[in-house]
């Protein structure tokens, strides 16, 4: 199987996402307790969150079943 050359380097785009969420953090802090209270509002907002919560709470509804 041939090799593909990466369009993005991993390391610097997480370094930039967490910089990106620092920096709006450092913009919102009066509105949180903590960088993880922040961090957690952020996620209950998500739409994928929401989404990966349903589908678990399907799952786990059906194997008690």
């Amino acid at each position: 199987m041939p090799t593909t050359t990466k369009t993005f380097d991993c390391v610097e785009m997480k370094n930039r996402i967490q910089a990106e969420r620092w920096a709006e953090y450092q913009r919102r802090k009066g509105e949180f307790a903590s960088y993880v209270d922040f961090i957690n509002a952020r996620v209950k907002d998500s739409e994928l969150a929401q989404a990966i919560r349903q589908k678990a709470q399907k799952c786990s509804t059906e194997t008690k079943e």
